[in-house]
């Protein structure tokens, strides 16, 4: 980037312009809100789709950053609650939000999540920040209406609130063992690329 430095004489005003080179190099965030998914559960932090995120996002010009601010075991509500001071604290321009899967894998009533996501992305578009709105998929074993009403919900607020939308985070990644820890819901370290472009495809957008 071309620095200016000192006083710059111009049409018989001065203007000081290492103030404009300054603001101009601040990079615009990208806060993460999501549970152990997007928090690199049981594999180096290093390794996680946000971490390899902010590298990514550190090449751009303008330059951009990840704030993580995902935790194991968060749920839509926990998250509700904690969003408003995120969002006072790191005033991000993007917010990738993915909740909803510990609230589905505890069988908590749809509307509930829905009112809760629905509360996060007016909160977001109330602070002028752009929404990339995360979905899951649940195991098989949680049976098809419940599962279909979870999928319904993501589909639907994106089409309502006007968000972009990542259908399944790990699309491609879930169904293949060799990309699962034992555990089954969690990717290991290699997955983790995979899943950043998953992600990466609708975000990029927002950053322009």
């Amino acid at each position: 980037m071309r620095r200016c430095l000192g006083w710059l004489m111009w049409s018989g005003l001065i203007l000081w312009c290492g103030i404009g080179t300054a603001m101009a190099e601040t990079p615009k965030t990208v806060l993460v809100l999501g549970d152990s998914l997007s928090a690199a559960h049981n594999i180096p932090v290093e390794s996680g789709w946000v971490s390899l995120l902010d590298a990514r996002l550190g090449k751009m010009v303008p330059m951009w950053t990840a704030v993580n601010a995902s935790i194991s075991g968060e749920t839509s509500l926990s998250g509700r609650n904690r969003l408003p001071a995120l969002l006072q604290k790191y005033h991000p321009a993007v917010l990738v939000l993915e909740l909803g899967a510990n609230d589905g894998l505890r069988g908590l009533p749809l509307p509930l999540l829905h009112d809760n996501l629905v509360a996060m992305i007016d909160a977001a578009q109330q602070a002028k920040v752009s929404v990339l709105l995360v979905g899951i998929e649940l195991p098989v074993n949680y049976g098809p209406q419940y599962r279909d009403g979870l999928r319904a919900i993501y589909a639907d607020l994106a089409r309502t609130k006007h968000t972009s939308l990542v259908p399944f985070l790990l699309d491609g990644v879930a169904l293949n063992p060799a990309l699962m820890q034992e555990d089954g819901l969690h990717p290991v370290a290699s997955a983790e690329p995979k899943v950043l472009e998953t992600v990466w495809n609708q975000l990029q957008p927002l950053l322009h």
